[in-house]
């Protein structure tokens, strides 16, 4: 893991404890609403597609979800890098399993953990249930076990059966390695691959790569006894044996000698500088152990700086992450309702991700990862969070199982199906981790302004750990201690930075700043010292007024308007400086801005027109194209309303200022929102469904977003305050830990 991005244990039980236990729920498709709703949804409705699915099996997959459901089964045998912890321990591994496979490929999962080490059992359990899914994904299985019921369940059952500890690293490693020679002019056939670890992962990959064109008797396998060759008797097992080859070398160093290509699945430091210093010029090294890799790439490069190294790690250049390969496999296949996975599949899958390497990096990925990415030695295989991937990878897969055959309903309509991908894509997501990334590449020193809230604390804690920046937390010593001790995580106390008026030497020069601003407004010294010295919003703001930090979080524990107000006394942060407060809802994978929901209390249309091109720069800084609706009770001057007027006459304020974004209206919010309403005015200017919303007022923005987080299941972020000059954000009084973290990643890429 890297030094820079600390998870504790605390931490770690937190995030699978709260807000409920776990990683997944279910949720209904369909109305469940009224009586008729339940009547359809089951008896005596549900009747009729029974007696469809019993006269015609494959219906199942329309009036079903097992055309879009995978089981992730395991026994818990070999649970990452931990060893056999059974079942019941596995079990928040493949919940994480399955949330991986809904959040990169819109794949519904569900894990299932089988008590029994019997290779025979689990392969009958997993008949039995194989009607309910789709497809199969095992995981965490020991060799050779895994091997064993793999292959039976793959004769046996008519879905796609597929064991990722296996081939998902393979298909990753052969995408990897299809880039690596490319830029080494080299030629798979030619070359000499020594793979070190003969498990599951490691025979997988050798088979895969001699699929793809390696000759046999230059693949040279080593395990834990050495070299595998013809002959050999200990340690040895028919999995082992189909690779074995006739050769007089017996130990790793005398197979790396003149090797091309090493492939590495086995332990920490198992290939020293000596056996790079004998391998061919510009040799390929794939160090996938984990969590430390046979030979870190410093040490690599050290010896031998004209080799390409890649590994499991993320904090290294060409992470071989299963996550790249196992979601859009799946996607593929299910998509055209897929017998099996197939060799041709898996190669075709590490062809795309090879493809997609050479391709131009989009700047959304660039800003996701805080850097340019370009195909070269130290990125030959895509990034996870590359938005392309889901319509690219699902799309080789499913042509290549098509043309083998193994597809029981071919898609016809390929344009329209990279289309339906392309929608699978959840921007919520992407947008969150490159807001993520931006945050680590800036370091900002971020100002959390009520330590006395454990909420607040924990936010702290996981920003700094993260590695975004150092946290400036302002609160007493001794409060902040005993809270961090209370909540299970006192050893951060010495990692924060804790300030306060009693221990900043900077206190007078604070109030004698105050006092300029505030002395013709009322305020004498003892109300100065007052706020500066007693009031936490008001002198984080102060801090961050001199530099002493970079971005501020507060309004946790007091009302948005009242600590609004405070920081006015410090900035210029009022309606008539040009400040707007922006709320984002990401709800069912879309993000909607509302605007403004902190500061306008009754904007006319000249105010509508300042906060729509305030809302749409924080749209562009979150990565969004802004398309603005000016949004109301009417659409297009229907019904006629005095109160609809201003709604209707700031898009003419902004036609005359020259904007660049696309805005329109009046619009009721549907009209806004649904494409397929929005096209029954044709002459709508919004080229798609609004992104941007700005509302008649400051209760209607509140009561929208409250009913979105109340009854839509909205996650909030904001308001995000924009127009101040220094990067400020407020949470609410209900926010979590998570979200007040959100806002400081926010306030540290200075989004506003």
């Amino acid at each position: 893991m890297s030094g820079n991005n600390k998870i504790t244990r605390e931490e770690a039980l937190a995030y699978h404890l709260e807000p409920t236990p776990g990683k997944l729920e279910v949720s209904a498709s369909t109305p469940m609403s009224t009586q008729r709703d339940l009547s359809l949804a089951y008896s005596p409705g549900v009747a009729v597609p029974c007696e469809a699915i019993a006269e015609n099996p494959e219906t199942a997959y329309d009036y079903t979800t097992k055309g879009n459901l995978v089981a992730v089964i395991t026994n818990g045998s070999a649970v990452l890098g931990l060893g056999n912890l059974g079942a019941l321990a596995s079990k928040p591994v493949m919940e994480g399993k399955s949330v991986l496979f809904k959040r990169f490929a819109d794949v519904n999962s569900i894990d299932i953990e089988l008590d029994t080490e019997d290779p025979d059992a689990i392969i009958q359990a997993v008949k039995l249930m194989a009607p309910t899914f789709g497809g199969i994904n095992l995981e965490d299985i020991k060799a050779p076990e895994c091997f064993i019921i793999e292959q039976t369940l793959k004769e046996q059952l008519d879905i796609p059966v597929f064991h990722d500890d296996q081939h998902g690293t393979a298909v990753i490693t052969a995408a990897g390695l299809l880039n690596a020679l490319r830029l080494t002019g080299k030629a798979i056939e030619d070359c000499k691959i020594v793979l070190n670890g003969a498990g599951a992962a490691g025979i997988a990959c050798i088979e895969l790569i001699k699929a793809m064109g390696a000759k046999p008797q230059n693949c040279i396998v080593c395990d834990t006894k050495g070299v595998i060759f013809q002959g050999r008797t200990e340690g040895m097992n028919q999995w082992k044996s189909a690779h074995a080859v006739k050769t007089d070398m017996r130990t790793l160093d005398d197979a790396m000698k003149g090797a091309d290509v090493f492939l590495g699945v086995s332990v920490k430091g198992a290939v020293t500088q000596a056996m790079l210093e004998s391998m061919a010029e510009d040799p390929v090294i794939f160090a996938m152990a984990n969590p430390d890799p046979e030979i870190t790439p410093e040490e690599a490069h050290a010896i031998r700086p004209d080799a390409i190294v890649a590994t499991g790690r993320s904090d290294y250049p060409n992470q071989v992450n299963n996550v790249l390969g196992f979601p859009y496999l799946f996607r593929g296949a299910l998509d055209i309702r897929a017998r099996a996975i197939n060799d041709e599949m898996k190669i075709a899958c590490a062809e795309a991700l090879a493809d997609l390497a050479r391709e131009d990096v989009p700047d959304e990925v660039a800003l996701a990862y805080g850097r340019k990415l370009s195909f070269g030695r130290d990125y030959i295989i895509p990034t996870p969070f590359d938005p392309r991937l889901i319509h690219t990878v699902p799309l080789a897969v499913a042509k290549a199982g098509m043309d083998t055959g193994v597809a029981r309903r071919p898609i016809v309509d390929m344009d329209g199906y990279e289309q339906s991908l392309r929608a699978r894509m959840d921007p919520t997501a992407s947008m969150l981790q490159g807001m993520f990334a931006r945050a680590k590449g800036t370091q900002a020193r971020m100002i959390f302004a009520e330590g006395d809230d454990i909420r607040v604390l924990r936010a702290a804690v996981t920003y700094q750990r993260s590695g975004l920046g150092k946290a400036l937390v302002v609160g007493r010593q001794d409060d902040v201690k005993t809270r961090l001790e209370a909540a299970g995580i006192g050893d951060a106390f010495r990692e924060l930075e804790i300030v306060n008026a009693g221990n900043t030497r900077h206190l007078e020069t604070y109030k004698e700043f105050l006092y300029g601003r505030l002395q013709r407004k009322g305020y004498d010294t003892s109300d100065i010292h007052r706020l500066a010295a007693r009031d936490r919003h008001a002198f984080s703001a102060l801090m961050l007024a001199h530099g002493h930090g970079d971005g501020l979080v507060t309004g946790a524990t007091r009302k948005s308007a009242h600590v609004l107000g405070l920081i006015n006394t410090v900035f210029d942060a009022g309606a008539e400086d040009g400040a707007v407060g922006v709320t984002a809802l990401l709800v069912k994978g879309r993000i909607v801005l509302i605007a403004d929901t902190l500061v306008h209390e009754w904007p006319d249309e000249e105010d509508l027109a300042d906060i729509a091109t305030r809302a749409a720069g924080t749209a562009r800084s979150l990565g969004l194209e802004p398309r603005v609706a000016f949004v109301s009770f009417s659409t297009f001057g229907y019904p006629v309303s005095e109160r609809a007027t201003k709604m209707h006459r700031a898009p003419r304020v902004l036609d005359a200022r020259g904007v660049d974004f696309e805005y329109d209206g009046e619009m009721t919010v549907d009209v806004a929102l649904d494409p397929e309403i929005m096209a029954q005015y044709p002459f709508c200017r919004l080229s798609g469904p609004a992104n941007v919303l700005v509302v008649p007022a400051r209760h209607s923005a509140s009561i929208s977003v409250k009913l979105m987080q109340q009854l839509g299941d909205a996650t909030v972020i904001g308001p995000i305050l924009s127009g101040v000059g220094k990067p400020i954000q407020l949470c609410s009084a209900t926010s979590t830990a998570n979200d007040i973290l959100n806002m400081a990643v926010l306030a540290a890429c200075r989004v506003g």
